[in-house]
């Protein structure tokens, strides 16, 4: 008999795309998605879909749901275009580079009113994303510096 507190089930996240149930791979796996080792991710084998796992998690918590091809460089692209409004936030506020990326991801997510509210930019669905990379390059585009209109 067991005594003590109930130990949690692992979590064990299931594919967007195809319903199927995401496998845990390590370095070295055949399902490995990256040559070096970047840690554990959570993929759907068949969708080629997956997320990665908080870091030194023990019960392998994956970081958010799992992203496709589409989903990733979505992501990717919001994360590049996030960061001149990051590395103002830092040098203005001296906070630390992933306090800034939260801030500017729920100010963002607030702006669109996305329901319910990601935690991280690992939430964000494709539309989301989608949605969130138009509304800052709006936000930006007034703030850029007008083309040199002398120089040939």
């Amino acid at each position: 008999m067991r005594v003590g507190k109930p130990v949690k089930a692992l979590p064990q996240p299931l594919c967007d795309y195809c319903g199927t149930r995401a496998l845990l791979a390590r370095a070295g796996d055949e399902s490995y998605p990256y040559r070096e080792d970047h840690g554990p991710v959570w993929i759907c084998t068949s969708c080629q879909a997956w997320i990665g796992v908080h870091a030194r998690s023990t019960r392998n918590v994956p970081l958010g749901r799992l992203a496709n091809a589409q989903l990733r460089e979505a992501k990717s692209h919001l994360h590049d275009v996030l960061e001149p409004l990051v590395a103002g936030k830092v040098r203005r506020d001296g906070v630390n580079t992933f306090e800034a990326r939260a801030k500017a991801i729920r100010w963002v997510a607030t702006e669109l009113g996305f329901d319910p509210m990601p935690g991280s930019i690992h939430m964000l669905t494709l539309d989301q994303c989608e949605q969130a990379l138009r509304y800052v390059d709006a936000f930006l585009a007034p703030r850029r510096p007008a083309p040199d209109s002398t120089q040939t």
